[in-house]
């Protein structure tokens, strides 16, 4: 083999995007993000010389390896696929090489995402010393200080962390010591301005190996560049905390192109802007309840559908000016004041999938209490604990792809008394103002404000 390994999934048609891996990871550390990129890219993961699929030769192993070379690998894959221009997203060494690519190849890069990464990740002599340990003992002689490193013991514990740990201890000793020469030679930061694709830096708040500070001087030198902290996450953010950097990802890699308001409206602007606000609303809503909402629109509502979809979703969802969560806060506690239960109730499913814990969204009704009144906090609360009881039931067939019961990606159809599949107008006595001209009966409302 020539060429590093790699897997594709998603539609062939789809806009591309290419995933990078941190050192000792194979390609399966994206795959809590892969089945929600995949609905909308066609998503390629590769592995690392010496990892995974990728054979150790195809860097040097005289420790000589440099980040242009590794870099060369990766645009030779995306050559092999006839992509002139790909997204990328990378964990830490998978980041150095996105910024790498952005900065000297910026006709390629179309949307740059770094997790948990660097532009210099600290003295040479450490990783010169790293390589040497590894290729005197092995990979096993790292594997008992990735806890705490990676991630926390308790994440360390499951099937997903031990899986990565194993990964670790079957990675080829010389092409873990070639990917710490690279790391030795590494340093951006006098390229960070030159980078012009759209960029999202990601740092875990718990990470020692590249701490925040990392992230804010690559966020503070790319022109643009947005930032998000995850709250315990470690260096594998997106395995500790998979449903925020998911979200932090789509919102990023479905983020429309704005027209300039000083020119006037192109055709494609609101297809772009329906195809961004659908990407995220099927992210934060769920396909189930998309679906749902689609199937019943009729010719009296799907203009409202369509305004919905490019507005709320394709225009404010999709901003990068706040993270999902804050925008899940805003929507709860604002749908509190106004006493929206059955928006409420939809909101509260998607504040999870979002990365609230229940914790959290019962810290954001106690705030309602405070400036919306004690009997609107007192209905949320009755309502969360509602869509709450209604989870648990649900059971596994709820919850994302992580098993997380707590952050539900795809909420099945509902047919229960409290969300009847077909209601005549004002048949329900809780909610008389919803009647089945509004879009998705199954929830009352498909506003989806």
């Amino acid at each position: 083999m020539t060429s590093l390994h790699y897997d594709l999934s998603g539609p062939a048609t789809a806009p591309p995007l290419i995933l990078g891996p941190s050192v000792g990871t194979s390609l399966a550390v994206w795959e809590p993000q892969l089945p929600a990129l995949a609905r909308t890219h066609r998503v390629l993961r590769w592995d690392l010389p010496g990892h995974g699929g990728s054979p150790a030769a195809l860097l040097p192993s005289d420790g000589s390896a440099t980040i242009d070379q590794l870099a060369a690998l990766v645009l030779r894959l995306a050559d092999d696929q006839g992509w002139e221009r790909f997204a990328y997203a990378g964990i830490s060494l998978g980041g150095a090489v996105g910024l790498y690519l952005a900065a000297h190849h910026p006709d390629r890069v179309g949307r740059l995402s770094v997790l948990c990464s660097s532009a210099r990740f600290g003295e040479p002599s450490s990783w010169r010393e790293r390589a040497r340990l590894v290729r005197e003992e092995g990979t096993e002689a790292m594997v008992a200080s990735r806890t705490g490193v990676w991630f926390s013991r308790e994440t360390a514990a499951t099937p997903r962390g031990r899986a990565l740990l194993a990964d670790l201890r079957a990675t080829d000793r010389a092409g873990y010591a070639a990917c710490c020469d690279v790391l030795a030679d590494y340093d951006m930061r006098a390229a960070l301005p030159s980078v012009t694709a759209p960029t999202l830096v990601v740092a875990g708040r718990e990470d020692p190996a590249t701490p925040p500070a990392h992230a804010r001087e690559i966020a503070d030198a790319v022109p643009g560049a947005s930032l998000l902290e995850i709250a315990g996450a470690g260096h594998l953010a997106g395995v500790e905390r998979p449903e925020a950097v998911t979200s932090a990802l789509l919102s990023h890699l479905t983020d429309a192109p704005r027209p300039n308001p000083a020119h006037a409206a192109q055709p494609g602007d609101n297809v772009l802007r329906h195809a961004a606000g659908m990407a995220v609303r099927r992210a934060v809503l769920g396909d189930a309840h998309v679906d749902r909402a689609v199937a019943r629109t009729t010719p009296f509502t799907a203009r409202f559908q369509d305004f919905i979809t490019r507005y709320a979703w394709g225009e404010i969802w999709t901003g990068n000016g706040l993270d999902r969560r804050t925008r899940s806060c805003i929507t709860l506690t604002a749908l509190i004041a106004h006493g929206h239960d059955a928006e409420l109730a939809m909101h509260v499913r998607a504040a999870l999938t979002n990365g609230l814990t229940r914790e959290e969204i019962g810290e954001v009704l106690l705030q309602s209490a405070i400036y919306c009144g004690v009997p609107a906090a007192n209905s949320a609360f009755a309502t969360a604990q509602r869509v709450f009881d209604e989870i648990d039931a649900e059971g596994p067939a709820a919850t994302a792809p992580q098993a997380n019961p707590e952050h539900p990606t795809h909420a099945p159809p509902r047919t229960d008394a409290e969300h009847p599949t077909h209601t005549p107008p004002q048949a329900n006595p809780e909610h008389p103002t919803h009647t089945p001209g509004e879009v998705d009966t199954a929830s009352h409302s498909d506003t989806d404000k």
